[in-house]
């Protein structure tokens, strides 16, 4: 399953330069797959994070890992072929 996770900075987050060297040597858990990660220049959202998942429970461990460091929020998200597939179905029913 794919998923977006939208992370904001916590107003009590740690120093960055910590933040940065832990995101160096971090790995994401066992049943995720990291698609993309992009560091934006905006405060609300600071990064996007694009994984998929095997289930919900990896995210638990990746909130867990850097919910210290940013609010995240995950939203489930499809490919574009995957969005135009589901779409075309709808509209033949």
């Amino acid at each position: 399953m794919l998923f977006v996770a939208f992370l904001k900075i916590r107003p009590d987050a740690p120093p960055m330069a910590e933040s940065v060297a832990r995101r160096a040597q971090y790995q994401p858990p066992a049943g995720t797959r990291l698609v993309a990660e992009y560091w934006l220049q905006s405060n609300d959202p600071t990064t996007i994070v694009i994984l998929e998942a095997d289930s919900v429970q990896p995210l638990m461990a990746v909130r867990a890992a850097w919910g210290d460091v940013f609010d995240i929020t995950f939203v489930p998200a499809m490919t574009l072929e995957e969005g135009l597939a589901a779409a075309q179905a709808m509209a033949t029913q």
